[in-house]
């Protein structure tokens, strides 16, 4: 028999059983997954300004409290149940008999196990893993389809979970892992595959993200200059791995490249500080390339002006009208601005409402969409050949996988 308030060792087994399953579950040893929780438990006891064992102590007899706190109510519950006497709200239950000599009183109700949420656990506190790093870099060689997506006001790279799982089982990267790193992990099925990409949250590398509406809860409608396919993100809380989930990098990458672009800037700002020590070849040169720049600049402008006039020419022509270079100027890369290189100008179905008379005739359309008419609709199919127009060229938004 154990001791009052001990745990049976058919408790204790289970627990084990349990803890080893936890570990296999995230991809280690139940040694590793041990060694993680203490030293999550100092990280806190840290955060606390105690040590670890005062920190343990205080859980303990915060349990222990909860447990009395509950044991105490199963046995109001169980006196009143006795006494016949029900909570609010229930019915009234037939008076019990007491127990007789040699009857057993019958066992107080056992709380229900919670179902614990598949998620992974991220402690803020620990470095990256050397693993996680690896990973990491090898799937930012890799072409997850990154979009780019609005989080916290800056722009982030956003990639779909399917996405990198399908690379972390790519021949590449048992070649990489074979050969030219060896601090990625084996990947022999899905389970695996899924276990090495859990190490991006682990180390807050990459997290978890929902599209959310940058304008819930404002009186104003949604924004007329927003760009279509440009998600606004938040972080969620529960790290998860489904294949259509969406995770947002964190992590960018080696810093090498922006140390060399600084440099960069600075030797630029001496350059154009020292200029009158320059030779005069070098003057020379400069001058040329600003006057080609002026050049470009004033040819760039020539080609809005005629863009514009060839719209207001086919908009007349052969409406809905032909716009040269449409994403010239959307919030696109510098060569997607000039792709494609023509394109018709995007029409917007005007809603129309249909009301029946007094008589019980047939309902018709209350109006027509023109280019001058305002209605207030419901939803309704526009035949006419006339409609009206949006004039603002926009961006379509790329349909995924």
């Amino acid at each position: 028999m154990a001791a009052p308030g001990q745990p049976s060792p058919q408790q204790i087994a289970a627990m084990q059983q349990q803890f080893a399953a936890e570990a296999a579950r995230r991809g280690m040893t139940p040694e590793e997954f041990a060694k993680q929780q203490r030293e999550q438990l100092t990280a806190e006891a840290a955060k606390h300004g105690m040590t670890t064992e005062q920190y343990v102590t205080q859980l303990r007899m915060r349990a222990l409290a909860a447990h009395q706190r509950q044991v105490e109510a199963q046995r109001q519950a169980a006196q009143a149940q006795a006494q016949g006497q029900q909570p609010q709200g229930q019915g009234q239950a037939p008076p019990q008999s007491p127990a007789q000599p040699g009857q057993n009183l019958p066992a107080p109700p056992q709380p229900q196990p919670q179902q614990v949420t598949r998620q992974v656990p991220v402690n803020p506190n620990n470095p990256p893993d050397p693993k996680a790093l690896a990973v990491a870099a090898f799937l930012r060689s890799q072409n997850l389809k990154t979009r780019t997506c609005i989080m916290d006001g800056q722009r982030k790279e956003m990639f779909k979970v399917k996405r990198a799982i399908r690379a972390i089982e790519s021949p590449a990267y048992a070649k990489a892992a074979a050969k030219k790193n060896s601090l990625l992990p084996p990947v022999t099925d899905r389970a695996s595959a899924e276990n090495v990409f859990k190490l991006l949250p682990l180390s807050l590398l990459a997290l978890r993200v929902t599209k959310v509406d940058p304008h819930a809860g404002h009186n104003h409608g949604k924004s007329k200059n927003r760009v279509k396919g440009l998600w606004t993100v938040r972080i969620e809380q529960h790290q998860e791995t489904d294949p259509m989930m969406h995770y947002v990098w964190l992590w960018e990458g080696p810093q090498w490249k922006q140390k060399v672009m600084a440099a960069a800037v600075v030797a630029g700002i001496f350059a154009v500080v020292l200029f009158p020590l320059w030779p005069m070849m070098l003057r020379q040169g400069v001058w040329y390339l600003s006057v080609g720049m002026m050049g470009l600049l004033g040819l760039f402008f020539a080609m809005s002006i005629f863009r514009l006039i060839l719209f207001c020419i086919t908009v007349i022509a052969v409406p809905p009208g032909l716009w040269l270079f449409p994403n010239l100027f959307e919030d696109v890369g510098f060569v997607d601005s000039f792709k494609p290189l023509w394109g018709w100008q995007e029409t917007k179905k005007k809603k129309s409402k249909k009301s029946k008379n007094a008589g019980g005739e047939e309902p018709q359309a209350a109006a027509q969409s023109t280019p001058s008419a305002t209605t207030t609709a419901t939803a309704a199919p526009d035949t006419s050949s006339t409609v009206k127009r949006d004039l603002a060229p926009r961006v379509e938004e790329v349909t995924e996988e």
